[in-house]
């Protein structure tokens, strides 16, 4: 095989997988469909225009029919009134009308039987249409069965190309959340051994600087509690109250002093 050959094989092959790629047999079986209608409707016009010339064939089959009746009938009239020549006449002209009718009869004779034929190729051809149509209903409602079928189950193993994008977008969203949680745990490990500040504290206050300060609130606490104990124990205690009773005169010297 030449090289133009090979060429040409491989084009046909690719310009073949592209068509069976892109061909949607639904759409091929419904125009199909309509070149059989229009082939159908073809034949019928075709059957009414020889349904048509008969009918005219046959019109002129009566005139012509009824031209000779009235040209025999004028032969014996003018025979009658001795014009012989007019009857001769009359006669050769009914013979031309007959020959004229003979050829009508035939000619409608032909057209009878192609109208029979195409009345029974028509019938053929609708009752041919009528069953591809049931056939290729069947076919796309297979077809799109079978297309439903194929997507579900693309969309379940995550082959077709939208489950794929989708499962895809859901493992980079994945990736990004576990390398935002490493960063995290490394920020705070950092954060914790010390070789980063929080930059939420105060400035020029570090973690040692907060507990010293802790340490220095708590001292004054102390010495706070101490002192008050000190002023407590230094105290006097208070008198007890006498039992004896109070006397007239103590009571007088209460009131006037």
């Amino acid at each position: 095989m030449g090289l133009s050959r090979r060429i040409a094989a491989l084009f046909r092959t690719k310009v073949d997988k592209a068509l069976d790629s892109a061909e949607d047999p639904r759409e091929m079986l419904d125009y199909s469909y309509s070149q059989q209608l229009e082939l159908l409707n073809k034949v019928r016009r075709g059957l009414a225009d020889v349904a048509t010339s008969r009918k005219r064939v046959e019109l002129q089959l009566t005139e012509m029919q009824d031209s000779a009746t009235k040209l025999e009938a004028q032969a014996q009239q003018a025979l009658s009134a001795g014009r012989e020549e007019i009857a001769r006449t009359a006669l050769t002209r009914r013979a031309a009308a007959l020959s004229q009718l003979s050829d009508l009869q035939n000619q409608r004779t032909s057209l009878q039987a192609e109208e029979e034929r195409l009345t029974l190729a028509s019938q053929r051809l609708q009752a041919k249409v009528e069953a591809f149509r049931t056939h290729k209903e069947m076919v796309k409602a297979s077809y799109t069965a079978a297309e439903a079928r194929t997507r579900i189950s693309e969309s379940v193993t995550g082959i077709s190309e939208e489950m794929g994008d989708i499962g895809l977008a859901i493992q980079r969203a994945q990736d990004k959340t576990a390398q935002l949680e490493a960063r995290a745990g490394a920020l705070d490990e950092l954060l914790a051994s010390g070789v980063l500040e929080d930059a939420t504290q105060l400035a020029g206050h570090d973690e040692l600087q907060t507990q010293l300060a802790e340490i220095s609130t708590q001292g004054d606490i102390d010495e706070q509690l101490a002192e008050m104990k000190r002023q407590l124990e230094a105290a006097p205690a208070p008198s007890a109250p006498s039992d004896k009773p109070v006397t007239d005169e103590q009571a007088g010297g209460r009131d006037n002093p």
